[in-house]
């Protein structure tokens, strides 16, 4: 049994920046994962900032986080969105590449000698008094601390549906964390579910960017020159190293979408979570605006050396 100032439940993007910010207070903190390899691990769409969040990533920054710093090193494109509107709405964003953001947060963290890492299931909360004061995995082993901060992301009770398919998930192919939800339930915490979803992925040696662009259907997206850091400590300017492309939704799409929305499991009952306003489906987008004729849709590489 260790003794720890803090626990960290999760290796997240929320939990790294709180096992960094704890240990660069001086406490000694356990980070509990799974395995070091999902270390800060982007499986939606994985891009830093945008619309609010990337003032997010600001505060963040100006707090000592990590996260500015590991996408001004990994990023790929850099652009500022809402340049046609006030300096207050101006966004920051950047797609990044999902593995060597993930390499370079884990050797952040292993630079930091106050952090220990607990690799196994989080399983129980320890509680004397009425007060955390622990963890306990699944396989047995507990470790006690000061302060226990959960950060576990889509993994309680996680469920995934791919169309009509549903199945316990925390993500693609990693189980749900159903003992730990079950201890914070037995502590009376109410509970909820909400719903997010992540965008398909394309095979890049199926699709001909040539063509795309030769024939107007593909519209090259560069990034802003000079690209704009997010680090308010960045020694350098960030080094755009891809485009993306943007083309749009057809009627024969369209069609395609309502002829089987009953596949949809947003369209067929299957969810019944809250999910967030700003991020629609592309089915969402089509029954909800049933007048426009087209949508836009994103192409964005997840990494320099990938297929997706």
């Amino acid at each position: 049994m260790s003794n720890l100032d803090v626990i960290v439940i999760g290796a997240g993007h929320a939990g790294v920046e709180a096992a960094w910010a704890a240990s660069r207070l001086g406490c000694s903190v356990g980070l509990c994962t799974l395995s070091e390899d999902t270390t800060a691990l982007m499986p939606c769409n994985p891009a830093v900032g945008g619309t609010a969040k990337g003032h997010l990533v600001k505060e963040i920054d100006a707090l000592g986080g990590l996260m500015a710093q590991a996408i001004d090193a990994t990023g790929l494109q850099f652009k500022v969105l809402n340049r046609s509107r006030g300096p207050a709405v101006w966004s920051p964003r950047a797609q990044a590449d999902k593995r060597r953001y993930s390499e370079w947060v884990l050797r952040a963290l292993k630079s930091e000698p106050n952090i220990e890492w607990l690799l196994g299931r989080a399983g129980r909360i320890l509680v004397d008094a009425g007060r955390a004061v622990g963890v306990a995995f699944e396989d047995g082993p507990e470790f006690t601390c000061r302060a226990l901060v959960i950060t576990t992301g889509t993994f309680l009770n996680g469920l995934v549906h791919v169309g009509r398919d549903q199945r316990p998930a925390g993500r693609a192919n990693e189980p749900p964390s159903r003992d730990l939800a079950e201890s914070l339930k037995s502590y009376h915490f109410e509970c909820g579910r909400l719903k997010t979803g992540t965008p398909p992925r394309l095979a890049r040696s199926s699709i001909d960017f040539h063509e795309g662009v030769a024939s107007g259907r593909f519209h090259v997206e560069h990034g802003d020159e000079p690209a704009v850091a997010f680090s308010h400590m960045a020694a350098a300017t960030p080094r755009n190293q891809i485009v993306c492309h943007v083309l749009h939704t057809t009627e024969a799409v369209h069609r395609l979408v309502r002829d089987n929305i009953n596949q949809s499991p947003l369209f067929n009952g299957q969810i019944a979570g809250v999910g967030p306003r700003y991020c629609p489906s592309l089915e969402d987008k089509v029954m909800r605006f049933p007048h426009r004729d087209r949508h836009q849709l994103f192409l964005e590489p997840e990494g320099l050396d990938v297929e997706e």
